[in-house]
């Protein structure tokens, strides 16, 4: 039997959400609090989050015997959050059909990148950028240029694993909510550091480092005038879809 669980985490203290031999990652904490109840069993993610990133809605699937768990899926779910630690939580769970596969079923995801111009504490340094100075005229007109098919091998790490740099944007945005602003993008899939790359161009622009000219031929990989990564701790994956 074949389960899908939406899980949210504070990816501060771990080293990104996939295995990594003696790392303490979002997907050890799981699997070892699924072990506490004899599941043995393989976790796939709907998407990979690097070392202190967080997800508000991230989603994973795993296998367990029907036989003792196909009546008990609120039950399974509820003892699990009591075994995780207070950084991990699972918002729901339910079956679904063998075929599902959080990370090959997904058809779209969305991040969203959190910025701040107000000076940060100790109490939220690690959920939040600050940014001592923004141009949000600039932020929002420069952010709408991703949108689009684009080939964004400029705008990530090298994976040789990836056959494809070729992304298909949908909605890219920069707003402001409250005293928090925010960078959207939503796209069928992203390569690694994808998004804190652009966030930093795009950073580098409302400072006056880089042009919207810069942005463009880098788009169209012209020329590769900036690859530096924003911190990891203002990016949240916080929507994953399945159609």
């Amino acid at each position: 039997m074949k389960l899908k669980a939406v899980i949210a985490y504070n990816g501060t203290k771990f080293y990104g959400s996939q295995v990594q031999n003696h790392k303490f990652t979002v997907a050890k904490v799981l699997l070892d609090a699924l072990k506490q109840f004899n599941i043995d069993t393989k976790i796939d993610f709907s998407g990979r989050t690097d070392r202190g990133v967080h997800a508000t809605y991230q989603v994973i699937s795993f296998d367990v015997e029907t036989s003792i768990w196909s009546h008990k899926i609120d039950l399974l779910k509820n003892i699990l959050n009591r075994a995780l630690p207070a950084s991990i939580v699972i918002k729901s769970m339910n079956m679904v059909d063998d075929t599902f596969h959080a990370r090959y079923s997904a058809k779209k995801r969305v991040y969203r990148y959190l910025i701040t111009d107000k000076q940060t504490t100790p109490f939220n340094d690690d959920l939040i950028t600050y940014i001592d100075s923004i141009d949000y005229d600039i932020l929002r007109n420069a952010t709408k240029e991703f949108v689009g098919t684009y080939d964004f091998e400029y705008f990530s790490k090298s994976n040789p694993q990836i056959k494809s740099t070729v992304r298909i944007m949908y909605d890219a945005r920069f707003y402001k909510y409250k005293d928090i602003y925010v960078f959207k993008f939503e796209a069928n899939g992203f390569l690694r550091s994808q998004i804190r790359v652009m966030v930093g161009f795009l950073l580098a622009i409302s400072k006056g480092k880089l042009s919207l000219e810069d942005l463009k031929n880098q788009l169209q990989k012209k020329e590769q005038v900036y690859n530096r990564p924003a911190p990891s701790n203002g990016l949240y994956l916080s929507k994953v879809k399945y159609r």
